[in-house]
């Protein structure tokens, strides 16, 4: 058997910049920060920050005034922002900067005069936070079915975004079935598509073409990792999401000759290391690399975190 690893894999722009303005937090101001949810979804990431001091909550009345707070990568409603402001917490921003672009291009259409359709999964942090973002009434859409069943007339000025942690092809069929209903209706480019996403599932189809099992590693809530899953899936492989190397199943590689093997957009590069020591102890020795690009975004840190600047108080 061999393995064959997805380039690129793990970590993208967003969540590295996320994790490190809790990191810089940590060890400008010490511990506690708080952390409205978690950081980005991944369970060791969460782990490793708690051990350094940071707290994570899901509601901001458990934060003591004049505390640090750092909002996840995934954003949150506006209603948020100004309830830190009215409790006095000092905030880090910690929304990916493509998240953010996406609330900006929601409320660009809105105040266009246009209907705003958001792209996504109902309950989804991310999703929450870009419903509270925008300052009017925002259809949410998840299915093609969402399209079919809206009683809106077909000339109604629509325009749509998505939830940045779906891709191009997770989205092509409700954008289809958008564009069949509404003729008129506009939407970003393609450039505007998050990058990571898209190259992380680009990866996967190019791996499917000579691998007979496909490795995900990733937490159960994250999104983009069971989009990689499920990518697998459809194109026939059987797969599997992994939170750890000690969930693999030794039985999974009876008979298979390639395994795959690649990491969701929030999960550590050591998480992947860690499976592969678990197959080479399996026997497993032959290891090669996709040749592909690498990816070079990098996004600035809050302003807060750069030397000589402090936090608001």
């Amino acid at each position: 058997m061999k393995v064959i690893l997805a380039k690129p894999r793990g970590f993208c722009a967003g969540v590295v910049r996320a994790i490190e303005i809790v990191e810089r937090a940590l060890d400008k101001y010490g511990p506690p920060v708080y952390v409205r949810h978690e950081i980005v979804h991944n369970k060791w990431v969460v782990d490793a920050l708690k051990a350094r001091g940071a707290r994570f909550i899901e509601d901001l009345a458990d934060v003591p005034r004049n505390a640090i707070t750092i909002f996840s990568a995934h954003g949150v409603a506006k209603e948020v922002e100004i309830e830190a402001e009215t409790r006095g917490l000092r905030v880090l921003n910690a929304t990916c900067p493509l998240v953010s672009k996406v609330h900006s291009q929601g409320r660009h259409y809105l105040r266009n005069g246009r209907t705003v359709a958001l792209i996504g999964h109902a309950g989804h942090p991310e999703v929450e936070g870009t419903l509270g973002q925008i300052p009017g009434k925002v259809w949410l859409v998840e299915t093609e079915a969402d399209v079919e069943a809206s009683t809106l007339p077909s000339d109604t000025p629509i325009a749509y975004v998505t939830q940045t942690t779906l891709s191009v092809d997770d989205t092509r069929e409700v954008i289809a079935a958008l564009e069949r209903r509404f003729p008129a209706i506009q939407g970003p480019s393609l450039e505007d598509i998050c990058y990571a996403t898209q190259n992380r599932q680009n990866a996967v189809k190019q791996l499917t073409e000579s691998i007979d099992l496909l490795l995900v590693v990733g937490s159960p809530n994250s999104s983009n990792s069971n989009r990689l899953r499920e990518l697998g899936e459809r194109r026939g492989i059987p797969s599997y999401m992994i939170d750890s190397a000690a969930e693999l199943d030794p039985a999974w590689f009876a008979g298979r000759g390639r395994i795959g093997l690649t990491a969701g957009a929030s999960a550590p590069e050591c998480l992947v290391d860690s499976v592969l020591a678990r197959l080479r102890a399996l026997g497993i020795a032959d290891v090669r690399e996709m040749a592909a690009a690498e990816e070079s975004l990098v996004f600035n840190l809050p302003h807060e975190l750069r030397p000589g600047n402090r936090v608001r108080a």
